[in-house]
């Protein structure tokens, strides 16, 4: 028999608040949570805004010494793997060590950490960076300091595969179930918010320059403009079933079912908008191995990235996967936030559970008139009703493309 991977805990760090009833609130109210950046000065650059985590402070979620060795980006996703396995009422140490693993994404690793010894590098006689650089600044830092912190010791890697990331790492933690682990940790924080960050982010030319927040990203709008960047993202416990239901897990907020993944073989250029083709490609794969036919879904949270191009060709491939006139609804929450690159589709899925918890679609954000080709089934004010099946997708930098699908649990009995 299939072993079924649920997820059975939710731990957020992100603009929308710190934890996941507070993302929850700051959702249905849509309240818009992108600023100017406090973190550092950002005059002398062409974007200003960004998202932020509001009233993060370290000392509340790890000890002194362990934040001195470690960057924000690790502490966020740290807090939100403390805030899952509570919610889970799950203690890793209870368990058989080998297990339990981790199995997260990350892009841009420790920022703000890098940023400071690499000043201290270059402008002090010493010529030296502290003993901690390597490990803080390293992409698979917090999984490691994540592995170490719990005593997980089942089999654990990192996923590098920018804004998809954070469903490769759940699609992962699935397969992972399916092979033998009883408890996968999985999703991804960032931290791309320091001087050294933001210049390699306006490389791409995808960020938008506006300063009036409500109108600075805006997906699949004719107003869009690109995106701005934030932090933070959504840790989640992904639990084989029977172990579940075995300890009484306290939620089961959902099964992850299918997913895909695909490449547009190719590198983004300048003005291209990425492959629909491709895309739907991956959509298709998740409906497939989770044995949906595409009027099975009831809601998909898009990529939303806000570059008129990469909206077309999204909407292009969520047409050609759902029809002209889906009975699908579509729904994103990313214009609140900022772009949380591998932390940004993981908070998807947390917001595509907390919705078919509560039954509540939350409205979309950002989109007032669709721009031509743009044109899908909005949800444009929060609806009430059975929600059994979501898909959440995401494309990555340079042609990654993935889709998962997760559905409410609605028997135990096999797959």
């Amino acid at each position: 028999m299939t072993r079924r991977a649920v997820i059975t805990g939710i731990g957020v760090t992100a603009p929308t608040g710190l934890g996941a009833a507070a993302h929850w609130e700051t959702v249905l109210r849509g309240e818009n949570r992108v600023d100017r950046i406090t973190l550092f000065d950002p005059s002398g650059y062409p974007v200003t805004l960004a998202g932020e985590v509001p009233g993060f402070a370290p000392e509340d979620h790890l000890d002194g010494r362990l934040a001195v060795q470690t960057d924000r980006w690790s502490w966020l996703a740290l807090a939100a793997t403390t805030e899952a396995l509570s919610d889970a009422a799950l203690d890793p140490a209870e368990l058989p060590a080998a297990s339990v693993s981790a199995t997260m994404a990350s892009s841009s690793g420790g920022n703000l950490f890098g940023q400071r010894e690499l000043q201290r590098l270059w402008s002090s006689p010493a010529r030296a960076v502290g003993a901690y650089q390597s490990i803080a600044w390293f992409y698979a830092a917090t999984v490691g300091q994540v592995t170490i912190r719990h005593g997980l010791k089942g089999h654990s890697g990192v996923l590098c595969s920018e804004s998809a990331g954070g469903l490769d790492s759940l699609a992962q933690a699935a397969r992972s179930i399916r092979r033998g682990s009883a408890v996968v940790l999985a999703g991804g924080t960032e931290s791309p918010l320091s001087p050294y960050a933001l210049a390699c982010q306006l490389r791409s030319g995808r960020l938008s320059e506006r300063t009036d927040p409500d109108r600075a990203y805006r997906p699949f709008d004719e107003d869009a403009d690109g995106h701005v960047p934030g932090e933070g993202g959504a840790v989640l416990v992904v639990e084989e079933l029977q172990h579940a239901l075995d300890r009484g897990a306290p939620h089961i907020y959902g099964e992850l079912t299918g997913w895909g993944a695909t490449h547009d073989g190719e590198l983004d250029r300048p003005g291209a908008g990425g492959s629909a083709h491709h895309y739907g490609r991956a959509m298709r794969r998740a409906l497939e191995s989770s044995g949906l036919q595409p009027d099975g879904v009831d809601l998909v949270f898009p990529d939303a990235v806000g570059v008129p191009a990469y909206d077309r060709t999204e909407a292009e491939a969520l047409r050609a996967v759902f029809g002209d006139a889906p009975r699908t609804r579509v729904t994103s929450q990313k214009a609140l936030t900022g772009r949380l690159y591998q932390g940004g589709s993981a908070l998807d899925v947390a917001t595509a559970l907390q919705s078919m918890r509560y039954g509540i679609v939350p409205p979309v954000a950002g989109v007032e008139r669709p721009a031509p080709g743009c044109e899908l089934n909005f949800v444009t004010e929060a609806r009430r009703g059975p929600l059994d099946t979501v898909m959440v997708n995401a494309r990555g930098f340079d042609g990654f493309n993935s889709s998962l699908v997760l559905r409410k649990v609605t028997s135990t009995e096999g797959p």
